[in-house]
């Protein structure tokens, strides 16, 4: 996704993938496959690059601790990245701001999530600190037999070494993202506040900006956003996930912050087709120190709905279809082989009716799917 706007950039780019059909090997023409998890292939690739950025939290900390020593420039750098691979880091580095966050707590045994339960009620939310994504690694739990079996693996080398991160299960009333970006000079930038829609934990839409949020919350949510980035020395595009709070006396709104996810993110989509300044294109913008783009967004309303692969492999007959049918639409296609609740491409329509272009969207949606035929 980086690549187009890298050509308006006039960057070039290189892209170290998994395999010779990865997606952004079929697109970027410098693209060495390697594994991201051998130091010297990394280190190897790193020597062409001026700057070295992710399109994943997942990568080593002695791969990240290779390239710093060669002097390669990462952004965002490990010493950020970490909030972003390490729950437990970022739950105590946040609460340390006083950033609104969950109850939360670390569980290395069944007795400290009866402890935890005491101050949090049941259920609660176990996650694993290190390596989920889309709802893997995340179990709400009504007691510690369901996590017995992570418990076991506390203390061996992997995800779960430090402990079980435990948090209050929120009574939210809806998902929120801030998106910001910022510069090595410190710049920063911000899109509007967004609501992304879940389905089994994986976002399938996201409504930009945000329904029926009141500005008091969007400027908090904006300004919270804006200090983890600058505090945590984040450079590029960073999402971070909320979750809004009502209160049933007053009805006033307020948020805690989920996630970060350090990276062009999901909920940012919406801003290739929607804002002046797309999230990929900032991210270059931000990683390269260049000046950042404006954000505001094109029109009233943004919808961008997830496509997740479905009855058809081959994608292109209703690409053509849908194309023809909503000259308005905007089909992102990652090139990636379809298979049942893969992320395979996103589609964005723009406009001033909303619930019409959710409509639209989730047509398209339903279409590349399989789920309708016409």
């Amino acid at each position: 996704m980086c690549q187009q706007p890298a050509v308006g950039l006039s960057l070039t780019l290189s892209v170290l993938a998994e395999m010779p059909t990865a997606a952004a090997a079929l697109v970027v023409p410098h693209s060495p496959v390697g594994d991201h998890t051998d130091i010297e292939t990394v280190r190897t690739f790193a020597a062409q690059c001026d700057v070295v950025t992710f399109d994943h939290e997942h990568v080593p900390a002695d791969v990240l601790a290779a390239l710093q020593a060669d002097g390669v420039p990462l952004h965002p750098s490990p010493d950020a990245l970490l909030f972003a691979q390490d729950k437990i880091a970022m739950r105590r580095k946040l609460s340390e701001m006083e950033i609104p966050i969950p109850l939360w707590g670390v569980a290395t045994n069944a007795a400290d999530v009866d402890e935890f339960a005491t101050r949090s009620g049941w259920p609660m939310v176990a996650k694993t600190p290190r390596g989920g994504y889309d709802g893997k690694g995340v179990k709400v739990i009504s007691s510690a037999d369901e996590i017995a079996e992570w418990l076991e693996q506390v203390g061996q080398p992997g995800p779960l070494k430090e402990g079980v991160l435990l948090e209050e299960a929120v009574q939210f009333t809806r998902e929120l993202a801030a998106v910001v970006s910022r510069s090595p000079s410190g710049q920063a930038a911000a899109w509007p506040i967004v609501e992304t829609v879940q389905t089994n934990g994986i976002c399938t839409e996201v409504l930009a900006p945000a329904p029926q949020m009141t500005d008091d919350l969007a400027t908090a949510a904006t300004e919270a956003a804006l200090r983890i980035a600058g505090d945590l020395g984040v450079t590029g595009v960073m999402a971070v996930e909320l979750f809004e709070l009502t209160d049933a006396a007053t009805g006033k709104t307020s948020f805690v912050v989920n996630e970060l996810a350090m990276r062009p993110h999901n909920s940012g989509h919406w801003s290739m087709d929607g804002a002046v300044t797309g999230q990929f294109e900032q991210h270059l913008r931000a990683v390269l120190d260049l000046p950042l783009g404006e954000t505001r967004a094109r029109e009233p309303w943004t919808v961008m709905g997830n496509v997740l692969g479905g009855d058809y492999p081959e994608l292109y007959p209703t690409y053509k279809h849908l194309l023809a049918r909503d000259p308005g639409l905007h089909i992102h296609l990652y090139g990636k082989g379809v298979r049942p609740g893969r992320k395979i491409g996103h589609v964005n329509v723009s406009g001033t009716d909303l619930a019409e272009l959710r409509g639209r969207a989730q047509h398209a949606k339903d279409y590349l799917q399989g789920v309708v035929d016409e």
